[in-house]
């Protein structure tokens, strides 16, 4: 009987939920995003979006046995991913709180290469409030320039919308001057109309320039072209409403060049231009730098280089 009551009240709150934000079209995302994978780019557009690409990507290594020589040399692929000088260099490089310190040491200060740590308690969250903000301050004390916060997925499941979003203002306001990246974790949400609310939730307490990301990549559905449109579609309408701009971050699963341009493509026609930057868009991966480096020497020269051919990144998240 509890469980039951517990259920008619997370209804409850979830189609209130529902009749602001506005239910998701799920034949319509899909017939749209079947399209983005029809499209075709070619030559100098293409070397343009995979460039632009390369610039979005956020380089990741979040693994328990990550050391601080790991983390350098992950650094240094950021400052200069490829010999060739038309390349640009990522957009951050993203790793465990404790190996923050590390990254700061090797970028040093003077670059436009951003240090992202996840945290609260990254990817579970399932650690109590007090201890997330501290891991929090204590990324940014040691040099992070952005978070990546994880929501709690159960308390949105269970329909405590005020919770979630009071625990994304306090992470927001425990990252000071450093950006924010709010983790939907995508798959745990299930629906559409879920991961619509949840972006809904998340943009109401954020600033501008922050973002809303897809996934953590830890489990078995992250990014896909669907749920990227669903969050987009929803950034727009915010903007919309507020003239409030929210960027955004799909993570987990882009490893080919391919699907980053699909991913742009869906970017230019849903948001248009001005998301076209990594102050408003980024890759959350790492795998997949090598394969923009590659198409783009294809596209360069003529001729594929193997894979080997450039340095190993970490595996994507």
């Amino acid at each position: 009987m509890v469980r039951n009551l517990m259920n008619a009240g997370q209804s409850v709150s979830l189609r209130r939920l529902f009749d602001e934000v506005g239910q998701v079209d799920c034949v319509g995302i899909e017939e749209r995003v079947a399209k983005y994978t029809t499209r075709s780019i070619k030559k100098a557009s293409k070397l343009w979006g995979l460039r632009t690409a390369v610039s979005m990507v956020d380089l990741t290594t979040l693994e328990g046995k990550d050391t601080p020589g790991k983390v350098a040399s992950l650094c240094a692929k950021a400052l200069q991913p490829a010999d060739d000088p038309a390349v640009p260099q990522v957009a951050a490089v993203c790793v465990y709180p404790a190996m923050v310190k590390h990254a700061r040491r090797a970028l040093g200060t003077d670059t436009a290469v951003r240090i992202a740590s996840v945290a609260t308690a990254f990817p579970s969250g399932q650690t109590p409030l007090r201890t997330r903000l501290a891991e929090v301050r204590a990324a940014v004390a040691d040099g992070a320039d952005e978070i990546d916060m994880v929501i709690n997925r159960g308390a949105f499941l269970a329909g405590e919308f005020g919770r979630v979003q009071d625990e994304i203002a306090a992470v927001r306001t425990a990252c000071g001057g450093a950006t924010l990246k709010v983790i939907l974790e995508v798959s745990e949400l299930e629906t559409y109309d879920n991961i619509r609310a949840a972006s809904f939730l998340a943009m109401r307490v954020i600033r501008p320039g922050d973002f809303i990301k897809t996934s953590t990549g830890k489990t078995t559905l992250n990014a896909t072209l669907g749920n990227n449109q669903v969050m987009l579609e929803a950034i727009r309408d915010f903007y919309l409403d507020t003239g409030t701009a929210i960027s955004m971050k799909p993570a987990g699963g882009i490893r080919t060049a391919k699907q980053a341009l699909q991913f742009l493509i869906a970017v230019k026609e849903t948001l248009g231009d001005a998301w076209l930057t990594n102050e408003r868009y980024r890759f959350g991966a790492s795998s997949l730098l090598n394969d923009l480096l590659r198409q783009i020497e294809k596209e360069r020269t003529g001729a594929y280089q193997a894979p080997y051919y450039f340095s190993e990144a970490a595996e994507s998240y």
